[in-house]
């Protein structure tokens, strides 16, 4: 099992990396750059030439069966069910092959809505300190799951 993270705008790396510790998982943050370098060696950085998808390639040519992707793409979290793996989005939502289907009907009914009416703006909910500990969690039961099967 590793985890893989979709890191460009991930903002829960520092607890991916104290949940990967605590249970010595591969940690591996996928960017276009600008991610600092780690002194702890459960931690690898790939970083992708620039350009529309380029982690999200590199991520679904690695991850197999039983791999945990972090992200809040959700045509990328689609491909990760797919490929076998299990996907949290960063507020700890857990993406599944149950809802993955409702999720990207949601998504492209929203692009739709965008594109109809340029004005159209959704309401962004500010990131929480709730949205963290849920993460934190969520990734805590799916390594405890995952473990145990």
């Amino acid at each position: 099992m590793q985890i893989y993270v979709d890191a460009d705008a991930c903002p829960v790396k520092k607890e991916i990396e104290r949940v990967a510790t605590r249970h010595n998982i591969n940690v591996i943050f996928v960017s276009n750059g600008g991610i600092r370098p780690s002194q702890n060696p459960i931690i690898k950085i790939v970083v992708v030439n620039a350009g529309l998808d380029k982690a999200d390639k590199y991520i679904i040519g690695e991850i197999s069966d039983g791999d945990i992707a972090i992200t809040g793409d959700i045509p990328l979290a689609a491909m990760v069910i797919e490929n076998g793996g299990q996907v949290i989005k960063n507020n700890g939502e857990l993406i599944t092959e149950n809802n993955i289907g409702n999720i990207l009907a949601m998504r492209n009914l929203m692009t739709d809505l965008r594109a109809a009416d340029p004005s159209y703006k959704q309401p962004h909910k500010q990131f929480s300190k709730r949205d963290r500990s849920r993460f934190a969690d969520t990734l805590e039961k799916v390594i405890l799951k995952c473990k145990k099967a």
